[in-house]
């Protein structure tokens, strides 16, 4: 590595140890990726703020002792806990990783990172980096999403690598953060019905057969007319749940990707071709069932927007959810703020819906009222949850979710 005055001095200790850490952390980064120079940073959303074990508190305290500062703005991901709802997952059931995430929260706050607690935080202006930026992102659907949907740059940095990166405020000028590494080297091109295109789970199945069929490509995906910012959630979740997707391009939707060739630099790569066949193998694999008794539905995976709530009342209309079924649906704290000036989280509270906010509800410890048979409009969701709790999942669109909440039992196909 080729270091700057400034970048030698941090590796000297010269402005503590915290910064010295960092730094170390950041060359043998550049090291194992080849790179020989850094690239500044303005942005930086981390997950080194999610409780994953006591080291995860170690070294934050390490960092606040040592007089840590940060260099960027820098902005937090879920945590474990909802502090609006300790009875979510409840200390005395699990207080060692209750303790520790809470203790976490107050490290990363004391540091100076905003009190955003969204796996989503692209839905909010301050973690919303522009195009061409140099940033760093750590939470997998958020990498892929600033990324693809905003063109901005990043790898997909993890726990302690992120911090760090927003302490010395660079990276190394490798992979994502390069002109080269951001070309689409795998072209999936679509082959379906016109009615295909109006299905409500086909960017979850989409990102599901990406993540599954490109490894560490960058996948680029050919013939889909046209995609929301809440599609390309979707597909960032799930192509990154599934697989290790990092970036895709979608031809003539995603920044990057005006023509086909724009994407791919004009190289000869390889064509993967998408039908219906390929999508139903990839949907029918997301649920253990497809009928029976629901006891409860859980949405917001990554963390609901403003306009999927719209939906969400849209489909609920003036009804409430079986008073049996548990609808939880997790979301930003902004977002949440929202709702409120809306008037909408009480008639949402008032349906049977439970707001959830700072986590999400498929990793463990398990959360109250997640239990049973589960079903989820996120293939991200359904994907990670069956390994991680005792739950059977069904998984299908939102509509779906919402009439089988009403009906108290799996209803497939309504929005279909």
């Amino acid at each position: 590595m080729k270091l700057t005055d400034h970048e030698a001095a941090l590796l000297a200790g010269d402005l503590g140890k915290a910064h010295q850490l960092a730094m170390r952390l950041m060359v043998a980064t550049g090291e194992a990726t080849g790179a020989t120079s850094f690239v500044d940073i303005e942005f930086a959303h981390i997950n080194s703020c999610h409780y994953s074990g006591q080291l995860s508190v170690d070294f934050a305290e390490f960092l606040l002792e040592a007089g840590a500062d940060l260099a960027v703005p820098t902005h937090t991901n879920a945590s474990l806990i909802d502090c609006h709802q300790p009875n979510l997952r409840p200390a005395e059931q699990s207080p060692d990783a209750v303790t520790g995430a809470l203790r976490l929260m107050e490290i990363y706050e004391e540091l100076g990172c905003s009190s955003m607690w969204s796996c989503a935080p692209y839905q909010h202006d301050e973690g919303r980096p522009s195009f061409g930026q140099q940033i760093v992102g750590s939470e997998s659907n958020a990498v892929s999403f600033f990324n693809s949907a905003l063109g901005a740059r990043t790898n997909k940095y993890g726990d302690m690598l992120d911090v760090s990166a927003a302490i010395v405020g660079r990276v190394p000028l490798a992979g994502l953060h390069t002109d080269e590494g951001r070309l689409g080297t795998q072209i999936f091109r679509l082959d379906l019905a016109d009615s295909a295109f109006d299905d409500p789970v086909l960017p979850h199945v989409l990102g599901i057969v990406l993540g599954q069929q490109a490894g560490t490509s960058v996948p680029v995906v050919d013939g889909l007319p046209s995609a929301t910012e809440d599609d390309l959630k979707a597909i960032a979740a799930a192509a990154a749940t599934s697989g290790a997707v990092e970036m895709f391009h979608v031809v003539g939707v995603t920044p990057e990707a005006p023509t086909l060739a724009d994407a791919t630099g004009g190289r000869n790569v390889k064509t993967t071709r998408v039908d219906a066949t390929v999508l139903d193998g990839a949907l029918k694999a997301l649920s253990a069932k497809t009928s029976g008794s629901l006891d409860a539905v859980c949405l917001g995976t990554p963390h609901f927007s403003i306009t999927e709530f719209a939906s969400l009342r849209d489909a609920l209309g003036n009804r409430k959810v079986d008073p049996s079924v548990n609808v939880l649906v997790t979301t930003s704290r902004a977002v949440r703020a929202e709702l409120q000036l809306r008037g909408w989280e009480e008639e949402l509270v008032n349906a049977g819906v439970q707001l959830v906010l700072d986590t999400c509800t498929y990793y463990p410890p398990q959360a109250v009222g997640v239990a049973g048979t589960v079903m989820t409009n996120s293939a991200k969701w359904a994907y990670y949850a069956p390994g991680m709790l005792d739950i059977d999942v069904a998984f299908g669109g939102l509509i779906d979710c919402v009439e089988s909440a009403i009906e108290g039992e799996i209803v497939l196909g309504v929005g279909r």
